[in-house]
């Protein structure tokens, strides 16, 4: 790789970061049971303790995404204790995540409940996860619902809309002025005929009844198969309305695999768009960058690691289309040169830029092996191997 390149994937690492679950770090599994790992998290603590691991090697993961009922049980009670973590392990609180589909009473739906009385229990807990974000200097709060419906005929779809925005109007006037909410959407799951916030555009109409702090969330895994995420980005692009992302990815549904495991171009042309917006606008697009993945049978913090190193690599390959020349083939519709500036810079061989970047950095130029050489996962694996044993017979 020539110096001209080396010295793109340089500024482009220089800019990149990504946040790390705290989910990611703890026992999951399918809807079957869970999958017990001996070194999983079973504590909030060692979820910070874990993630401090990967950016410690990766330099790039400096916050992570909590989960307001699994990390903060005694939610505003807990912000102090969240903050000694942050100190002691060297990651700050990210992205807050309230819950609103674990409780029973969300069988019908939370904010799309027919029960007046629950849907004001689920904008509580929303005001609660906005305050509890607040304290802990958390800009965004991330909204994913589970509301839908089986069959047809047994929910009033529109009237569910109208509850929405609503909830989410109101949820939006706690905001402090820094603090953003994003509105998630998913196409099916739990809910089989309809989900109330099932595609990008119904988000979007709802992020903006909402209010001027609201965007959109895309998770890549909760699309249908084949749809053209890029082009959802680069819609949203267009509006000032992209606010994050959940990365993972899938072979058929919401897998949540290692991201890049099964269509790494995928990833490369989110971020090819993304990067093009900005040189075209001059503008930086305001994206969080968030992993969104449940490994069950890879390692815990291996996994993150693997993630996080393809992330930068695919970025680094993004960076590397030259944009202006791009717009150039496009004007003159020239097909296969436009397409080949694609398909080059994925082509690239970036890691040694990369671990170069790493050297000057004073971060190991292979995280995986590092981790691997630290004896962290002995040590945790003899610590909590006795707790995980006595979660075998849990279920997801």
């Amino acid at each position: 790789m020539d110096a001209g390149k080396s010295e793109k994937v340089f500024k482009a690492l220089d800019m990149f970061r990504i946040e790390l679950p705290s989910w990611g770090f703890a026992n999951t599994g399918t809807r079957f049971g869970k999958f017990i790992q001996p070194a999983a998290a079973t504590t909030t603590e060692e979820k910070f303790s874990d993630a401090g691991q990967v950016h410690h090697l990766t330099g790039v993961c400096p916050t992570i995404a909590l989960h307001v009922l699994w990390d903060c049980p005694d939610s505003i009670r807990n912000a102090d204790e969240i903050k000694k973590f942050a100190d002691r392990y060297g990651v700050l609180p990210g992205s807050m995540n309230p819950n609103l589909f674990q409780d029973q009473e969300y069988k019908y739906g939370s904010f799309g409940n027919p029960d007046g009385a629950i849907r004001e229990r689920a904008l509580q807990h929303t005001k609660d996860s906005i305050e509890v974000a607040r304290r802990l200097h958390s800009r965004d709060v991330s909204m994913w619902f589970a509301d839908g419906s089986n069959y047809p005929g047994t929910a009033n779809i529109r009237q569910r809309k109208q509850w929405f925005a609503e909830c989410l109007k109101e949820a939006h006037s706690k905001l402090s002025p820094e603090q953003r909410i994003l509105v998630e959407y998913k196409p099916f799951e739990p809910a089989f005929y309809h989900t109330d916030i099932a595609d990008w555009g119904m988000a979007l109409l709802l992020a903006r009844a909402a209010g001027p702090q609201a965007k959109v969330l895309v998770d890549t895994g909760h699309h249908y198969a084949a749809q053209n995420i890029e082009q959802i980005v680069a819609w949203l692009l267009s509006e000032n309305m992209l606010g994050g992302f959940h990365f993972n990815d899938r072979r058929y549904a919401d897998d949540d695999l290692t991201m890049g495991s099964i269509d790494p171009y995928q990833v490369f042309r989110i971020f090819h768009e993304i990067r093009y917006f900005e040189t075209e606008t001059g503008n930086t697009a305001d994206i969080a960058y968030m992993v969104d993945q449940s490994h069950n049978l890879k390692g815990k913090i291996e996994a993150m690691i693997q993630t996080v190193t393809m992330a930068q690599q695919l970025f680094a390959k993004a960076a590397l289309v030259d944009e202006r020349d791009l717009a150039t083939a496009q004007k003159n519709c020239d097909l296969i040169r436009a397409e080949s500036l694609l398909q080059d810079a994925f082509a690239t061989d970036v890691r040694p830029a990369i671990q170069a970047w790493r050297e000057s950095k004073g971060l190991p130029k292979d995280p995986m092996e590092a981790f691997r050489q630290s004896g962290y996962l002995g040590r945790i694996t003899e610590e909590r191997a006795a707790r995980n044993a006595g979660n075998v017979s849990s279920y997801a």
